[in-house]
């Protein structure tokens, strides 16, 4: 005999699904509400998140100022210069050999085009010169017929160009100030906060901070093993401009894979005007193998152990991530996941029913006592 179903559990069952669906449905709408409003204020909130992670690069060496007795404002002060000398001296380091050998690099550009002309007018494609000249005047014509869009485009280059400028000017003063006042922060948030909120925010507040120091700690690192496994691969084949090579790999290691992509091409572009197609072959071959190991070893390895995510967490925030927002996205991916990690556990830690011994009936000493 079939049991039936009771009509006052599947009532019962159907009001707490609604009342959740409502209580989700609620949250999700705040949650949109925050990320429009998030998006309204971008022009401030992407400065502040560029200062906060280049507070964290900096903090430990200004604490160990302000530690031999230093006075914040000049332990800010100088950490400030002394970053700003290093930023410029990885610019030069970039920019200088690049124009010391920009002669013999052209001169590469254009041999490589006229050999790649000469393979294309051999077998198996056979491409005579007057097709290729019919072609390079078809292209310079519809690049002057979209001197329009090519004027609108450079002048968007402009605006972005600018746009960075002054949110690095603002980071930078960001960060001096997250450098001179960041300890008093979490003492003026507990006097501002009522009750329970005076609590709870400020230990969220230092657990996000902790947290994001580890992030940017290991994408430090796995950007510094990136630039040396390819500066070694590129020094073996004997191709130009190592040095600067190795330090772009690493700087553009916090712009995930569009950074990757960026100073993959370089490196290969080099090796080929220099060196000749095989070991530009060789060249890509090696960053292949490279991002492959960072991307699926050594990135979520290094992350989860420092983020407290696990591997799959790492890949899958990061691919969420550039699919949602794109290159930013996929940069703030992993700490905002790493941010909603330490909220949830921490709520967790409150919700949680404190633990009680075997065979006592008495309560836990952490646990509130009904007045």
């Amino acid at each position: 005999m079939s049991a039936t179903l009771s009509s006052t559990k599947t009532r019962a069952a159907l009001r707490t699904s609604a009342r959740i669906s409502v209580d989700v449905l609620l949250v999700l709408v705040m949650a949109g509400v925050a990320l429009w409003a998030l998006g309204r204020m971008w022009s401030i909130v992407w400065p502040l998140i560029v200062a906060l992670f280049i507070t964290t690069l900096t903090w430990p060496f200004t604490r160990f100022l302000r530690q031999r007795g230093w006075r914040p404002a000049l332990a800010a002060s100088v950490v400030t210069v002394l970053f700003l000398l290093v930023a410029a001296g990885i610019v030069a380091l970039i920019a200088v050999p690049v124009a010391s050998q920009s002669g013999d690099l052209t001169d590469g550009v254009v041999d490589g085009i006229q050999k790649l002309r000469e393979w294309a007018a051999g077998p198996p494609l056979n491409i005579a010169d007057d097709q290729i000249a019919d072609a390079s005047d078809a292209a310079i014509a519809r690049i002057q017929d979209s001197v329009g869009s090519m004027v609108s485009a450079f002048v968007s280059g402009v605006s972005t160009l600018v746009n960075g400028v002054v949110t690095a000017i603002l980071a930078l003063f960001l960060m001096f100030f997250f450098l001179k006042d960041g300890p008093r922060f979490l003492p003026w948030l507990t006097r501002q906060l009522p009750g329970r909120l005076a609590t709870d925010v400020p230990i969220v507040a230092a657990r996000s901070w902790d947290t994001l120091g580890a992030f940017v700690r290991s994408q430090a690192f796995v950007g510094l093993l990136d630039a040396v496994l390819i500066g070694i691969g590129l020094w073996a084949l004997d191709v130009p401009l190592v040095l600067p090579l190795a330090v772009l790999t690493f700087v553009s290691a916090f712009v995930p894979i569009v950074g990757a992509l960026f100073a993959g091409f370089v490196a290969v572009l080099i090796a080929l005007v220099s060196n000749g197609l095989t070991d530009a072959l060789l060249v890509l071959a090696i960053i292949v193998v490279v991002q492959q190991l960072e991307g699926n070893v050594f990135q979520p390895m290094i992350q989860s152990r420092g983020l407290g995510l696990h591997a799959a967490v790492v890949l899958l925030a990061v691919t969420l991530g550039g699919s949602l927002a794109g290159i930013v996205g996929s940069l703030l991916a992993v700490p905002v996941a790493a941010l909603i990690a330490v909220f949830w556990n921490y709520l967790r830690e409150q919700l949680s029913e404190p633990t009680q011994e075997p065979g006592t009936d008495e309560p836990h000493p952490g646990a509130a006592v009904p007045s």
